[in-house]
């Protein structure tokens, strides 16, 4: 039976942004700030696959570069410029294009704004139990459990 207070429909940049801006521990968690993410798929209450439309304001990064060991990721570009950073180097994207990081593959990757101009995109992931984060640039590794991230330096050593 549906749930009668899951809107069957909204308009994403109206749905309610992420009330805690990082999971990242500090220091790392102010490298993101002003970015907003709005969870999609919480709203209808998706279980297998989590959907974000985040904006970026100017001279902003999405994420620390990282690589799932479980995780498959998918980003489309709604609005503006990134910069995609891989294991190959700079990628500059515009609005239309997609890319895509297979689970397991230890590509580090991330979006970065360098530009004078928002930017706006959807981020797609699968919600796989026990995935593992690894973050090439950082002293930083994740493990989900019981579906929250669990950060350790990279010895092992808790946040």
């Amino acid at each position: 039976m549906p749930n009668d207070t899951r809107p069957m429909a909204v308009m994403a940049t109206d749905a309610p942004a992420r009330t805690k801006p990082s999971n990242y521990p500090e220091p790392f968690a102010a490298r993101v700030a002003g970015r907003v993410k709005r969870p999609l798929g919480d709203l209808f209450a998706l279980t297998h696959f989590g959907v974000n439309h985040t904006t970026l304001p100017p001279k902003s990064v999405s994420a620390l570069r990282h690589a799932h060991s479980r995780q498959d990721e998918f980003v489309y570009i709604l609005a503006g410029h990134p910069t995609l950073y891989t294991d190959e180097g700079a990628t500059p994207l515009s609005p239309g294009m997609c890319a895509g990081f297979p689970a397991g593959s230890g590509n580090g990757h991330r979006l970065a704004n360098e530009t004078d101009q928002e930017v706006q995109y959807l981020e797609v992931g699968d919600r796989s139990e026990g995935d593992e984060v690894s973050y090439p640039e950082d002293d930083l590794q994740a493990v989900q459990v019981d579906g929250r991230w669990a950060f350790t330096h990279k010895d092992g050593r808790p946040y």
